[in-house]
């Protein structure tokens, strides 16, 4: 018996299945590539996120500085220097 050359139907079926094949394998790739481009991303924020933290405590010292206090004997711009008034003298 001789084989038979494959019908047309076949031979669409054989390209089609060797189509879908590589458009699952173009996927496959890109979702890769997408996967690790949001890996960067997640960990550039928390990079961000590192030196927001550091920014804020920064902030808030130099909102800290500008609040009065309640304390007469500082001198504005010393960063609360008490002044002494020790009236004795040697």
């Amino acid at each position: 018996m001789s084989q038979k050359e494959p019908s047309f139907f076949e031979r669409e079926r054989d390209r089609l299945s060797a189509e879908i094949t590589a458009g699952f394998e173009e996927l496959l790739s890109s979702s890769n590539v997408l996967n690790r481009k949001l890996e960067e991303v997640l960990g550039m924020t928390r990079e961000y996120q590192t030196i927001s933290l550091l920014w804020q405590s920064f902030h808030e010292l130099m909102r800290g500085q500008n609040e009065p206090l309640d304390d007469p004997r500082t001198v504005p711009g010393t960063g609360a220097h008490v002044v002494s008034t020790n009236s004795r003298r040697s």
